[in-house]
């Protein structure tokens, strides 16, 4: 069966290299929405914890329950159901609207749109939010926003940095005014926080650079993180081909020599996404696949009983015209999880 190993001490030097930009690993919120990237949410959890991370983000109320033990703070960031059970949880903000359909003493977080038009309230609705979750008995305890281009060489960070700003003088502001606590600012995702100096905000929200990756234009300063997860595929059957024969859906590979060809239980039924043999891909053990990626298997040049098919998605990337974030999320949630 395929398996996806997780290298925990992989994940844990990128944590520490997080830590050191971030100024302390209590300044770190680690995303894990959407089965942790891919890497698996209950895995990757119980490795954040054990290297002494205390808040979680993740996208909804299942994902939160099933962590709710491991973290002292989860910030649930698109649920729709607006229930909580647990004094762990935060709801974000997103409209208005959401305000008036939360229970009681929720811990809430205003988003604020500052240029990336997604989601959150407009800054000139603050005072309106943050009135109404004073009137609704809620409790105020964040306010952030989301950078758009972050990982481009662009102004737009600049500018959204600027425009958040703005957002955090206004909220102290309200504040003040209602003698309510300061909420936690937070605004930086993986490529915010390192291409900040001084990093001065209460925590960042880091995604795609705990797991070993960052997609920042290559002018900025690249830290050197490890990707954490590798897949492997186990031999399904092998045979032997003479030269001028086919493999696969289309005959699109032919071979140039009499070989042995060997079956994986890895397809796009996996989460592998479909190379349909026009692009030349090989392992990093210097396999190459043959022909078409079918639904439950692929085909290597070789005939081991069980082989590593990626250990590092750029290059898969690359192939595909996409980021990282994509080949790694669209892994089957079904693939066994080991940590070594």
């Amino acid at each position: 069966m395929a398996k996806v190993i997780l290298y925990r001490e992989n994940y844990f030097h990128n944590l520490k290299i997080i830590s050191q930009q971030a100024g302390s690993k209590n300044k770190i919120a680690v995303v894990l929405k959407d089965n942790a990237y891919g890497h698996g949410l209950l895995e990757m959890a119980t490795l954040a914890n054990e290297y002494g991370i205390t808040k979680a983000v993740v996208r909804n109320y299942d994902e939160a329950i099933i962590i709710e033990k491991l973290f002292r703070e989860i910030l649930i960031l698109a649920d729709t159901s607006f229930h909580t059970y647990s004094h762990t949880f935060h709801i974000t903000i997103n409209k208005l609207e959401d305000i008036y359909r939360l229970p009681e003493n929720t811990n809430v977080h205003i988003k604020v749109d500052t240029g990336m038009h997604r989601n959150g309230i407009h800054k000139n609705e603050l005072k309106e939010a943050i009135h109404g979750i004073c009137k609704q008995n809620l409790k105020f305890t964040g306010c952030f926003t989301h950078h758009r281009s972050a990982d481009e060489l662009s102004t737009d960070f600049y500018w959204q940095s600027h425009e958040f700003a703005i957002v955090k003088k206004e909220v102290k502001k309200l504040c003040e005014q209602l003698s309510l606590p300061l909420p936690a600012f937070h605004s930086c995702n993986s490529s915010a926080l390192f291409r900040t100096k001084n990093f001065d905000e209460d925590f960042a929200r880091v995604g795609i650079a705990q797991y070993g990756y960052i997609e920042n234009n290559p002018i900025f300063d690249i830290p050197n993180l490890k990707p954490v997860m590798s897949l492997w595929g186990n031999k399904i059957s092998s045979r032997k081909i003479t030269k001028g024969e086919h493999v696969g859906y289309g005959a699109t590979y032919q071979a140039p020599k009499d070989m042995v060809v060997t079956n994986y239980d890895v397809g796009y039924g996996d989460g592998f996404l479909r190379i349909s043999g026009e692009h030349e891909y090989k392992t990093h053990e210097g396999y190459q696949l043959l022909g078409r990626v079918s639904m439950d298997n692929l085909s290597l040049d070789c005939d081991k009983e069980e082989v590593c098919i990626f250990n590092d998605v750029k290059e898969l990337a690359k192939l595909h015209n996409t980021i990282s974030y994509e080949i790694t999320t669209t892994l089957n949630p079904r693939i066994k999880k080991e940590v070594q």
